[in-house]
């Protein structure tokens, strides 16, 4: 153990899309934090998530003033999308071990992360929707329930890119009459500066728009539907009712609708959809655990990993409480 490596741990929140990396220190402190684009090792492979990892790293300790001769930190807690089985678990914390950066080492699915950050103890239910969606619980004598989240092979619905692509469905389906007419048509041709759906049809088929810019549809599906257009709104309702389902489903496999639960949601799509589709899922939730606290996560999902890190090394309460206050979303 290196001089002062005792004293920090090290958490990572690798999504789909970014990659969040923090330095803490043992009374809760962030010395040092960095950001990148993602790490899902399903997306990139194992190797290059795990070179993507270490710069990042390498990146925050430099910013914390920290050396870094191995081993640099006493825990890594490291939570990632596309761990979704146990085998994929273990090998990537064969790959990170290898690589020394701390005494301990845990790794696991982000969305455990995000519980860890939004609840009060680890325990509850979460919900997350990026770029795709997944949900996890924990009960309070340990017993967990997930869903893997490998597309519509595994049942998924609702991810920020295949509502974007929901978007452009109708929106095409409107123009070419195939489809109910709605705002979604003139809306995505807007939204990429194009006289109509088809010509974004084409600049996506020619590659000259990446297909990640459907993802982008998101928040624009989302607008629509609150201006009144009923054929975004059936979109929004189906994935009001998805978060929902996966909510209560946990719940129920848990035993947890007679408690008073905390259902944890989060994710870029859930943080940004606004008061009403977050009543609306309240309320579907509710019907099946009366007693439960639904919340839309206020601190960045890798705050959760640096609190399963403190939890590890036996951290105080009061340094996981300031912690959580110091990186609490305004």
């Amino acid at each position: 153990m290196t001089a002062g490596s005792a004293d920090v741990v090290v958490a990572i929140d690798g999504g789909n899309s970014k990659t969040d990396v923090l330095i803490v220190s043992r009374d809760g402190r962030v010395l040092g934090q960095s950001r990148g684009p993602g790490t899902s090792p399903q997306n990139i492979g194992v190797d290059a998530s795990v070179r993507a990892l270490e710069e990042l790293v390498l990146e925050a300790l430099r910013e914390a003033g920290i050396p870094d001769e191995r081993p640099f930190a006493t825990h890594t807690s490291a939570y990632l999308a596309g761990l979704d089985f146990p085998e994929e678990e273990a090998i990537l914390h064969a790959a990170l071990a290898a690589r020394g950066w701390s005494d301990t080492l845990i790794v696991g699915n982000d969305t455990l992360a995000l519980l860890r950050a939004g609840s009060s103890d680890g325990t509850g239910v979460a919900v997350v929707c990026g770029a795709g969606i997944n949900g996890a619980g924990i009960s309070a004598d340990g017993r967990e329930h997930r869903f893997p989240a490998l597309g519509k092979i595994s049942g998924d619905w609702g991810g920020g890119y295949r509502l974007g692509e929901e978007a452009l469905w109708w929106a095409v389906r409107a123009e070419d009459g195939r489809g109910p007419g709605t705002a979604l048509q003139t809306a995505v041709a807007a939204h990429f500066k194009a006289s109509t759906v088809l010509e974004v049809v084409r600049r996506l088929h020619f590659e000259e728009l990446h297909t990640d810019s459907i993802h982008g549809l998101c928040p624009l599906l989302f607008a629509v539907a609150a201006d009144g257009d009923e054929v975004a709104q059936d979109v929004v309702d189906r994935f009001v009712d998805e978060v929902a389902v996966l909510v209560t489903v946990i719940l129920r496999r848990l035993e947890l609708t007679e408690e008073a639960p905390e259902v944890i949601l989060g994710g870029g799509v859930l943080t940004g959809v606004g008061a009403q589709v977050i009543a609306e899922i309240e309320r579907r939730c509710l019907k099946v655990a009366p007693r439960a606290a639904i919340q839309v996560v206020d601190v960045a999902p890798v705050v959760g990993a640096a609190l399963f890190a403190l939890d590890t090394v036996g951290a105080a309460d009061t340094a996981k409480a300031s912690l959580k206050a110091a990186t609490k979303r305004v």
